[in-house]
């Protein structure tokens, strides 16, 4: 498992793992990253990214991308 701070534009992958107290983990699973879930990433700049998750964009700051696991 890697943060998905890891993965690069274009890469696909699957969520594995989400860290974080109940309320990060409650709040990143109503924007839809939940496992099993398929994350796109669009782009990244300075480790912040643009993913593609279920119909939508999301932006993610480098500390939120890292609680997730792919």
């Amino acid at each position: 498992m890697l943060p998905l701070t890891m993965c690069r534009a274009g890469e696909v992958c699957f969520i594995k793992k989400i860290s974080g107290r109940d309320d990060v983990r409650q709040h990143l699973a109503e924007l839809g990253f939940v496992v099993g879930e398929k994350v796109t990433v669009v782009s990244e700049l300075g480790g912040n990214l643009i993913v593609q998750v279920k119909e939508s964009r999301v932006a993610l700051s480098k500390d939120m991308a890292c609680r997730i696991m792919v």
